[in-house]
């Protein structure tokens, strides 16, 4: 029988699947998104290499489809997706206006960069939210993290492994991240973006949109808040409680419901990871989600978790 390693990248017991099963994910990538924005070099990465301002939510839920694939998919297909994402980063460049030089895309500053910008805004968030990670879970969740980092080229030990770890690193970086006209833009945008010719239907409902923007820009670190300076500052409170109504009404849309917010991809992604997790003996009664229960495993795989 296949080890549940074999049937998932990160199985069940692990704290990744307690934070990347959760719906405040949408809020985390939406920030991880802003949080990115202020590193200039990796901002014009973006700016000059993809359709960013395009299609945002295509580049939303791209990135959880390599978020899911390296989570719940099995180890084929996030080798697969590793070798597509490393190839597209290998062949682009980045033209630097300040200093006339030509980077590339796959540089393991800007690599490391965005990977914690991600990483960081899904355990912030989801912990504000009220996911109950303690500490120790926390830092199981970003050393798990490190086999993430290695799908887009990055070595597991030049990655920050705990949360101690990882605020060594911003604050090593702070110095070289500000705002520019990229970056700000960038935020406005996820403020109040243009929908992609598909989704131009959904634009006299668009004003609801701001509340979600506005919830991801305020779950900002105080420090990026001050620098992008958009919006007034809120009682730290009153974040708190909207993202914990934000993850609680979120968590009650079905799953079967919610999956529709993905690739037909990513769709097809899920359904392998149930049924290889349900012929593994895992109760998939309450879909992926009801399997943070570890009454829904197997017999003997909490013992061994």
């Amino acid at each position: 029988m296949a080890s549940i390693e074999d049937i998932v990248v990160q199985p069940p017991h692990t704290a990744t699947w307690l934070v990347h099963i959760d719906r405040s994910m949408w809020i985390g990538g939406v920030r991880g998104l802003m949080l990115q924005a202020l590193h200039p070099l990796a901002m014009r990465g973006v700016w000059q290499n993809s359709n960013f301002q395009e299609d945002p939510f295509g580049r939303l839920r791209r990135t959880a489809d390599f978020v899911g694939r390296v989570t719940f998919g099995s180890p084929a297909e996030a080798d697969e997706i590793g070798r597509r994402v490393r190839g597209i980063h290998r062949r682009l460049r980045i033209d630097d206006p300040d200093t006339g030089r030509t980077h590339r895309v796959d540089d393991p500053e800007l690599l490391l960069w965005v990977h914690c910008a991600e990483v960081s805004s899904y355990l912030s968030v989801a912990r504000r939210a009220g996911l109950g990670l303690t500490d120790r879970q926390a830092d199981r969740y970003l050393a798990e993290q490190r086999r993430s980092a290695t799908y887009v080229g990055l070595h597991a030990e030049d990655v920050p492994g705990s949360t101690a770890e990882m605020d060594d690193y911003f604050a090593g970086i702070r110095p070289r991240l500000k705002v520019t006209p990229e970056s700000a833009s960038t935020v406005r945008f996820l403020l109040w973006p243009r929908l992609p010719a598909e989704l131009r239907m959904l634009t006299p409902g668009k004003p609801a949109y701001f509340p979600f923007g506005a919830l991801c820009y305020y779950s900002l670190p105080d420090w990026a808040r001050k620098l992008y300076g958009v919006l007034p500052d809120v009682p730290r409170s009153t974040v708190g409680a909207a993202l914990k109504a934000f993850r609680l009404g979120m968590n009650s849309v079905p799953e079967t419901v919610h999956d529709r917010a993905f690739m037909p991809s990513t769709r097809d992604m899920l359904t392998g990871a149930r049924t290889r997790l349900d012929a593994a003996g895992y109760d998939l009664g309450k879909g992926l989600k009801g399997l943070t229960d570890p009454r829904r495993w197997p017999d003997g795989v909490a013992e061994a978790a």
